[in-house]
């Protein structure tokens, strides 16, 4: 780790010259590779002066660029999916919560050995808080990862469940509101080119009439849609995902699906006329997001209805949508992931597994896993429910440990056993979801574009001046 901006420039002279204004010229890409990422992805997570921080993370998209590594938008993809140009692939959405340099590396080390490039790496605005990940922190993570795995091309870094938390918005619409823009505005910063907004929650199911329903879920969702579109980079189409069903609550319907997009199609034509909406669509089919924990461990089996995801998606790519979107998946039986690539799904996000899969090893340090439990148990104890068993408490709360534990978790990150079994996980994942063999969808389907970078951080560059 590097303790200053200058420090930083030195640690780094190896591999790279800074010149005038900022501009990159790498001497060693290998070497920068090899050492400069992990030296940038420790930085930037761990550093304690700001100023190092926001040079490490310039600096990791500086040199991602210059390595041929760009965050890219999924959205021409999506597009080729709605006019039927490929089908058999359902995107892994896969939210990152621990070691997330180490193990993006892992995943794009994968995909790359199945020519895979089809991958999304997502953050819910939820997750931020929990385990200390802003955009700027989770997309440098991620591209320092793509640079140590010696990739190349387009990473999908996307903001996951954008969500509007209902019991604020009934006290303060528009606080709300101005709160999901601003964080919109954050991610677009970061270089997140992919947002999912979900305004599900809004949706009020005591009116009789499904469009009424779904008014204030369209109102919102075209409004930050529109928000979106203002600030997107000249260029670059940001792909933007809405949602109908709040996950772990009624499976959706057509009559749903039809109503909400009649209703953000036509508020999106006023807001930003001309302008691209929806590349897909969020829906609810019995799953919830983490599983429901059991009594005694483990997670209970859940009745996921293909037959919706596949009436839902057929519309959705009847309105030039790529399809529908399954939520909260990464705790099914293994044997269920075929098909919704089978069924058309255009989106399958994944988090907990990788989670459980991580913390439940039993490779996992006994003594973290202790520490972690006890810090659970001081810190997160107004969380408990009456009818919980100890099991269920942690593992519904466990996820809260992850901030105040991610460095510890960073430094078990190559842990041989744990390596091979997420290795082992990823590669199930993308052969049963199709990855195999997209980098020639991504190659034929994304467009070269040009995504300037934001100017380097002056500290840096008084750092770069003092020391030429």
């Amino acid at each position: 780790m590097a303790t200053s901006p200058a420090h930083l420039l030195q640690l780094l002279r190896p591999y790279l010259v800074v010149g005038d204004g900022g501009l990159i010229s790498v001497q060693d890409p290998a070497g920068l590779r090899r050492d400069g990422a992990a030296l940038l992805a420790w930085t930037a997570a761990f550093s304690t002066d700001p100023a190092t921080t926001q040079s490490a993370q310039w600096l990791t998209r500086a040199c991602a660029a210059s390595l041929g590594i760009h965050s890219a938008s999924i959205a021409p993809l999506y597009a080729a999916r709605a006019r039927g140009a490929y089908e058999g692939l359902s995107v892994p959405a896969l939210n990152l919560r621990a070691q997330v340099f180490a193990t993006a590396r892992l995943v794009l080390e994968t995909a790359q050995a199945m020519h895979g490039a089809a991958i999304i790496f997502e953050l819910a605005r939820s997750e931020q808080t929990y385990t200390f990940q802003r955009p700027a922190d989770y997309a440098t993570s991620v591209l320092a990862g793509a640079m140590a795995a010696g990739w190349v091309g387009p990473v999908f870094i996307q903001g996951d469940h954008y969500q509007f938390v209902a019991k604020k918005y009934a006290t303060d619409p528009d606080g709300v509101t101005a709160e999901i823009a601003r964080a919109c505005d954050l991610a677009v910063e970061a270089g997140y080119r992919n947002i999912d907004i979900d305004a599900s929650t809004l949706v009020d199911l005591s009116y009789a009439d499904v469009g009424d329903q779904q008014a204030e879920n369209v109102r919102r969702s075209a409004e930050i849609a529109a928000h979106i579109r203002a600030i997107e980079p000249n260029g670059i189409s940001i792909s933007i995902g809405g949602e109908i069903g709040e996950v772990g609550t009624n499976n959706s319907t057509v009559e749903e699906l039809r109503a909400y997009l009649d209703g953000f199609d036509t508020s999106f034509a006023r807001l930003a006329p001309g302008a691209h909406g929806l590349s897909k669509v969020s829906v609810q089919t019995g799953t919830s997001h983490g599983g429901i924990p059991l009594p005694g461990g483990g997670v209970a089996d859940v009745a996921l209805d293909f037959d919706v995801l596949q009436r839902l998606g057929e519309l959705a790519r009847s309105r030039g949508l790529a399809g529908a979107v399954q939520h909260g998946a990464s705790t099914l039986p293994d044997a269920l992931f075929h098909r919704f690539p089978e069924v058309g799904t255009a989106e399958v996000h994944l988090a907990t597994g990788f989670q459980n899969l991580l913390l439940d090893h039993p490779s996992f340090p006994s003594e973290l896993r202790a520490e972690m439990v006890s810090w659970l148990k001081e810190h997160a104890a107004d969380e408990a429910k009456p009818s919980d068993t100890e099991e269920q408490f942690i593992y519904r709360t466990r996820k809260k440990a992850l901030g105040p534990f991610k460095r510890q978790l960073w430094e078990i990150a190559h842990t041989p056993e744990i390596v091979q079994s997420q290795r082992e996980r990823f590669q199930l994942l993308f052969s049963q979801l199709g990855v195999t063999g997209s980098r020639a969808l991504t190659d034929q389907h994304l467009p070269a574009v040009h995504d300037p970078l934001p100017a380097p951080p002056a500290e840096l560059l008084a750092a770069r001046n003092a020391a030429n």
